[in-house]
């Protein structure tokens, strides 16, 4: 794969990624969820599961939108080693990440071996 089909890879999920965390933020200051302290009405007009619902909903954009940030983040530094010539070499190992994991993932980090590694420690942690 051509750098400028990485890069226009990249910068293509970049915009997607730029895309949902703008719909996520563009549901209110709370995202649309009303706090007890802070909604309308105090909260005091809201059935407790109604609360327990908008906070649920609430909880998973922010969870949604943590994995955004951290994919965006991703592409961000994908970028910037495409331009110092880094790219597709793994973080931890300094081996060359596969094509086809490239291909997959463009904005991955790691070969598939530190990956696993990676994820097996966070699990077991």
């Amino acid at each position: 794969m051509s750098e400028h089909v990485i890069r226009r890879r990249l910068i293509e999920q970049r915009s997607r990624l730029l895309s949902i965390r703008e719909a996520l933020s563009l549901e209110g200051p709370n995202g649309g969820a009303t706090t007890e302290a802070g909604g309308e009405g105090g909260g005091s007009d809201q059935h407790l599961a109604d609360v327990g619902t908008e906070t649920f909903e609430r909880e998973k954009d922010i969870s949604i939108l943590s994995g955004v940030e951290a994919e965006l983040a991703d592409v961000e530094w994908a970028l910037r080693r495409l331009a110092d010539g880094s790219y597709g070499t793994c973080e931890a190992c300094g081996r060359s990440i596969g094509a086809a994991r490239l291909q997959a993932r463009p904005a991955t980090r790691f070969c598939i071996e530190d990956q696993s590694r990676k994820e097996r420690e966070i699990r077991t942690a």
